[in-house]
């Protein structure tokens, strides 16, 4: 009997390595978003690699109709359920202070509909009393900067999101791991000044699947951030209003 993993916005890089690397343990994946033509070449690329069944579902943070199918098929496979959600958008800050309607799309896409899925499914889980969450936040949530306090604002929710719901879990035997990203060479930093501390997809995914085994909380990728972001809150506000970051 294989595990059983949703991966909600399977198109991503951080996600296909996932998707890769769980594949070649085995288990059954539900490949869920929007470019199915994307995610039928994902699921085709995991039955060759080992996985015990892949399919390509439809997903869409913005749409809560799309949330049930996932559910009802997920249902349908005995064992332990997972879910790995790397869901999210984040439109250069400049953009959204230029178009405030683009708000509500990027809090719904980097929280509020992976949060509304997660609540939907939580049930599930705690009726098998097993099963592993991980939830992609960002570095990004730490704390409210200039340069993407909206998508910051989004990932903070996320982050406070998934500690109580990891809280909520525990006590059925679900654990449930947040994950913070610096900048990932992924499309959503292609074209973006240099970055600092830039790592990999698959090195994500390492961190990711590592944590998870030991059953860590939180987990900062690349592991820097996680000193960086601790001198970063620590920073007076007065002074920290004055900071171009």
């Amino acid at each position: 009997m294989s595990d059983t993993w949703i991966i909600l916005g399977a198109t991503s890089s951080i996600a296909r390595t996932t998707a890769r690397r769980l594949a070649e343990n085995g288990a059954t994946l539900l490949l869920a978003g929007r470019d199915m033509v994307d995610l039928e070449a994902t699921a085709a690329d995991a039955k060759a690699r080992g996985a015990t069944a892949a399919e390509a579902v439809a997903f869409d943070a913005r749409d809560p109709a799309t949330f049930q199918p996932i559910l009802d098929r997920a249902a349908k496979e005995d064992g332990t359920l997972n879910c790995a959600v790397f869901v999210g958008s984040m439109p250069e800050q400049s953009e959204i202070d230029a178009n405030p309607a683009l708000l509500d799309g990027v809090i719904t896409d980097s929280f509020t509909g992976p949060a509304g899925f997660l609540q939907r499914l939580a049930p599930m889980m705690e009726e098998r009393c097993s099963g592993t969450i991980i939830g992609l936040s960002s570095v990004a949530g730490d704390r409210g900067r200039l340069g993407n306090y909206v998508y910051g604002g989004a990932k903070s929710g996320f982050t406070t999101y998934l500690s109580g719901l990891r809280n909520r879990l525990a006590r059925s035997g679900v654990h449930v791991v947040t994950v913070k990203p610096g900048p990932v060479d992924t499309a959503m930093t292609w074209g973006l000044d240099a970055l600092p501390f830039m790592t990999t997809p698959e090195k994500v995914t390492d961190d990711i699947l590592k944590a998870a085994r030991k059953k860590k909380n939180v987990v900062y990728t690349a592991g820097i951030w996680r000193l960086v972001m601790l001198v970063i809150r620590a920073v007076p506000e007065p002074i920290f209003k004055k900071m171009k970051i």
